[in-house]
């Protein structure tokens, strides 16, 4: 148990502080917890999953039961008609480029409407090295619409950039390593109804990566025809070992599928291993873990705003995915924040993180994981590029409670150091 007595005084009340908020911002939560508990533990009890369905396939993985309900009930939980989970996809970013290039041909034109996306999809659509492989590599050109300065997307610009060739729109959920808020499931709503009324043509594209089971709706329930997201975040549920997923319009999902493995085999094969019962086994507890890192990022905006810094979002506004940015305004800071918080881990609570090159980054980044599954967002992790503002990105949490310990931790490393 963490005591106040022994704590310098800052951070005993910085801890107090942030325990009488999160107990008064759980109990506005409590009501989507349990809404998207159950979800998920209908889409199971429709699905009939049995014993059989939890042990996997090789060679080609035919007649595979658990993968195709899997697949049955990702869809449901989405709100799609259709989804593709597979431990193969080695990233979101993979899942992404899945879905990506599957629907988009040489010629093809798309629009960002939530800005610049994150590092590594930049790599992938080729917006500052066309490297060999990219969209642009292919032909598939983009712009870009960055959002309002109320963190709104600029609809009455739509038509400036929307062409004959504009075949897809997408939305980024989270803020990335971003200072701004995340975008919400009624912005996604909003968006979808107007494009739907004046470009029902083209489709409508949501990396939904840290967003899954955050609030009651998903984006295929508003009216989105794509999604995709990672299993190391949200929906793995901190027990799946890999993945990731692709959800949404059936000829979409199948279109990504035959980019995913090959035209002809599409969803039809694919062997699970060992893999099927963490799959469902991480998908099930994916609502529970949802909730307890949300805690832990309420908690620790309210903890490291007593202290003094700047967080967002902060800790009574709305959340729409499980991402808690710090900023430090200074380099060391934000060093020593991740390795103080590496200390608290259960896992390489001896290792010192430091800053280094990472794929699909062009800054330095340095990340504190020390986590039973490599790079495990959804058990607790931050992390960020080595860049002003110096913003730390934390997110995840097998429990909100070990995670409180190691922010009570990092912050008396800070102090130790002389930088509290």
């Amino acid at each position: 148990m963490l005591s106040e007595y022994n704590l310098p005084l800052e951070i005993a009340e910085a801890l107090k502080f942030a325990e009488q908020v999160l107990e008064t911002e759980s109990r506005k939560l409590s009501k989507v917890f349990e809404h998207n508990h159950q979800k998920v533990l209908r889409a199971f009890q429709a699905a009939r999953v049995s014993d059989y369905d939890l042990h996997g396939t090789t060679g080609y993985g035919l007649g595979d039961t658990g993968r195709n309900k899997l697949d049955e009930i990702v869809a449901a939980v989405m709100g799609t008609e259709k989804a593709l989970i597979r431990h193969q996809f080695v990233s979101g970013t993979h899942a992404i480029a899945s879905a990506l290039f599957g629907v988009l041909r040489p010629g093809d034109h798309f629009i960002s409407v939530t800005g610049e996306p994150y590092d590594t999809l930049q790599q992938v659509i080729g917006l500052k090295n066309n490297i060999s492989g990219s969209l642009a590599d292919f032909g598939v050109s983009c712009d870009i619409l960055p959002l309002d300065k109320h963190n709104n997307i600029q609809l009455e610009h739509l038509d400036k950039l929307v062409t004959p060739q504009t075949k897809l729109f997408i939305l980024q959920r989270s803020k990335g390593y971003e200072w701004r808020g995340s975008v919400s499931i009624s912005q996604i709503e909003e968006f979808a109804t107007y494009v739907k009324s004046k470009y029902p043509q083209i489709a409508i594209f949501v990396d939904n990566c840290y967003g899954e089971l955050v609030e009651d709706k998903e984006p295929g329930e508003v009216g989105v025809d794509l999604m995709a997201g990672s299993l190391i975040k949200n929906l793995g549920g901190t027990i799946a070992p890999t993945g990731g997923y692709i959800a949404g319009r059936a000829d979409l999902v199948e279109k990504a599928a035959s980019r995913f493995t090959a035209p002809g085999i599409n969803m039809e094969v694919g062997a699970t291993l060992d893999h099927l019962r963490l799959l469902f086994q991480g998908l099930f507890m994916s609502p529970l873990t949802v909730s307890e890192a949300l805690k832990a990022a309420i908690f620790a905006a309210a903890f490291w705003q007593k202290l003094g810094f700047e967080v967002h979002p902060e800790p009574g506004d709305e959340r729409t995915d499980i991402i808690q940015a710090i900023k430090f305004q200074d380099k060391q800071k934000m060093i020593a924040f991740c390795q103080g918080l590496q200390m608290g881990s259960p896992v390489d609570s001896h290792v010192v993180p430091v800053p280094g090159e990472m794929p699909g980054y062009t800054d330095e980044v340095i990340m504190a994981g020390g986590t039973f599954i490599q790079g495990a967002t959804s058990e607790f992790s931050a992390d960020g590029p080595l860049r002003e503002p110096y913003a730390a990105y934390m997110q995840g949490a097998v429990s909100h409670l070990y995670v409180k310990s190691a922010h009570v931790g990092a912050a008396l490393f800070l102090k130790q150091n002389k930088m509290l």
